[in-house]
């Protein structure tokens, strides 16, 4: 289980550029805190290189650090005077902020900072942002360079035009973010958190970074295995290509090269695969991969990357019932809802050691699946789970709530809510983008667009839409409840004890799941983010309550798989908030049941003797 290098860090020439000294920031106080507080450095906070799936060999600088920040009226112009430091890439609501303020709708946060170019610069240079929440409108040296609307997508800017010649570049920064006052998704954020929803996250909460690229570079891969026809198709869309221009692609078994070709710029070719190595959990299995442009027999950009042989498809059982396949074969999914939170940093793990963590845990625990539940993570995160060999669940971050549920299956009253067209396009266009910008990660085998009718609209036309883009995946439409006949899943949400859709009524076009169950809670005195009225969907006084409770939860999982059940979602990894329904405490600090006791029944999952496939 070796992760890549990639993950701790590349061997690219960094220039952090913010000047900071432990005494411009302490984190704001009050609430429980991860072990890893005492590892950042605010000089320099989550220096790893953002972007696995895209590593270009040229120098890259790393924004990330304190800058000014000022919040002011709406309506008022860019402000002559900051209110003190911030710590980007934290949430302005974050204790690692060091300022742990609310926005609002009526506001706009303002961030500012300056740099100096790397002496190795290049003609063109991009500014990367990994992730900022919600509207954000980029000026630099007083000039307007652009606007971004998206809370969880990266996004980028051509700044040349706007830099000065040597000497410092001052970059500003804003953002407005009405969080549940707007239609945007906004995930589990609410401005007064209670029960299952938590605290606003305004702003920058993902790395900012300068790229140095070539006139002609590579802007974006694609690749989609083919395990059938042992084949991968790739393809890269190519900023400023010349006639005459030429893409080479390379894969590689370690260092040794097992598949090259060289075609047209921007159109779709297959790398032949022979006898490939499938990708799976109990083997995670990666590729390398190169890309380069060739113009005149000269390489003028060239990126590394990687890619994996692995199939998420349906197949029928011996009973006619359909079933989730990894690679042709049944493998019960099983894993935790992984909301994504953490006390200190909200949206944003403290360092990259802290991020793996939970991902670890969840494999030494006996899961071999993550459900990532309305966020979508940073691009190191899906990398880890790429190399650890844990299948992912993508959950579309929900927004414009409004509409009515209904969990059980095959009763009406649920609704489609009709939406404004405004609100349509703006989730229509995150989506989009959301699924373009995590396509070549192979751990995520299915896509979930709605969760508990939350503002779930026109579902048949979206999960058909997700379904076309995207026939490589699964589509799991409505996670929980406002069931279509559409997708690929029926999915059920049971709490606390574990229940499956009848397989009589839906198994012969639908693999059956369960999207949630579980939520079993254990308050630990002093890793808790409030003193009280904190709250699981049962609660137990000692982890051996808890942990028997569990027991007999497998039990009953063993004879619903044979029934026909696919796949199964424990909540949850972590308390979150005022929920203390984890396996683990919020602050992380403590592991409520031992990894290898929950490891040894959750085990008994996996029986391949469970399910028989037809021939």
């Amino acid at each position: 289980m070796k992760l890549l290098p990639l993950l701790f860090g590349l061997c690219l020439t960094q220039v952090n550029l913010v000047s900071a000294q432990n005494k411009d920031w302490k984190p704001v106080p009050g609430k429980i805190s991860t072990p890893w507080v005492s590892q950042l450095n605010p000089a320099a906070p989550l220096p790893t290189y953002p972007r696995p799936q895209l590593v270009r060999q040229q120098n890259w600088q790393n924004l990330n650090g304190l800058w000014d920040y000022a919040i002011q009226p709406k309506s008022n112009a860019q402000p002559a005077k900051y209110e003190g430091k911030i710590l980007v890439p934290f949430a302005v609501e974050s204790s690692l902020s060091g300022v742990g303020r609310t926005v609002g709708q009526d506001s706009l946060l303002w961030y500012k900072t300056s740099f100096t170019l790397s002496s190795k610069s290049s003609k063109t240079i991009l500014l990367h942002f990994g992730a900022v929440d919600w509207k954000t409108e980029v000026f630099l040296n007083g000039k307007k360079v652009g606007v971004h609307e998206g809370g969880f997508d990266p996004f980028s800017f051509d700044i040349t035009p706007y830099l000065k010649k040597g000497g410092k570049q001052d970059l500003v920064v804003s953002v407005w973010d009405p969080t549940d006052k707007g239609p945007q998704p906004r995930g589990k954020q609410q401005i007064k958190p209670e029960g299952i929803w938590y605290t606003p996250v305004t702003g920058i909460w993902q790395t900012v970074w300068l790229e140095n690229v070539p006139e002609t570079y590579i802007e974006s891969t694609k690749h989609t295995p083919d395990i059938d026809a042992g084949n991968i198709q790739v393809s890269a869309k190519v900023n400023s290509v010349k006639p005459g221009d030429q893409l080479k692609f390379t894969a590689y078994d370690g260092s040794t090269k097992v598949a090259e070709l060289t075609a047209d710029p921007e159109t779709a070719s297959e790398l032949k695969i022979d006898q490939p190595k499938l990708w799976s959990p109990t083997h995670p299995f990666l590729y390398n991969l190169t890309v380069e442009v060739i113009r005149k027999g000269k390489t003028v950009d060239k990126i590394k990357s990687y890619f994996a042989m692995r199939k998420s498809s349906l197949g029928k059982d011996k009973n006619g019932v359909q079933r989730m396949l990894l690679n042709n074969e049944f493998v019960f999914q099983y894993g935790p809802l992984d909301q994504g939170w953490w006390p200190d940093g909200l949206y944003t793990a403290p360092t990259q050691e802290a991020l793996i963590f939970d991902l670890i845990k969840t494999k030494e625990m006996g899961f071999n699946m993550i459900r990532k539940h309305i966020k979508v993570e940073p691009a190191s995160w899906y990398h880890a789970c790429d190399s650890l060999g844990i299948l992912v669940w993508q959950d579309m971050p929900s927004g414009d709530l409004g509409n009515k549920w209904q969990p059980d299956l095959g009763l009406m009253g649920g609704t489609d809510k009709d939406r404004t067209a405004e609100s349509e396009a703006i989730y229509r266009k995150e989506w989009n983008k959301i699924m373009d910008d995590l396509h070549n990660f192979p751990s995520i085998v299915t896509w979930v667009p709605f969760n508990e009718a939350w503002g779930q609209f026109k579902t048949i036309e979206i999960s058909e839409w997700t379904k076309k883009k995207d026939p490589s995946r699964l589509v799991n439409s409505a996670s929980g409840g406002n069931h279509f006949i559409t997708g690929d899943i029926v999915d059920l949400h049971h709490y606390p004890d574990p229940a499956m859709p009848r397989p009589d009524l839906f198994g012969s076009a639908h693999a059956l799941v369960l999207g949630e169950y579980g939520g079993l809670g254990l308050p630990v005195p002093g890793h808790t983010w409030k003193d009280k009225d904190n709250w699981g969907y049962q609660s137990f006084k000692t982890a051996d309550e808890l942990f028997e409770k569990y027991s007999t939860f497998i039990t009953t999982m063993e004879n619903l798989i044979q029934r026909g059940l696919s796949a199964a979602v424990y909540t949850q990894t972590t308390d979150v908030e005022q929920e203390t329904n984890g396996l683990m405490t919020y602050d992380r600090k403590i592991i409520k049941v031992p990894e290898a006791k929950l490891k040894g029944v959750n085990d008994k999952l996996y029986n391949p003797s469970f399910v028989e496939l037809q021939k």
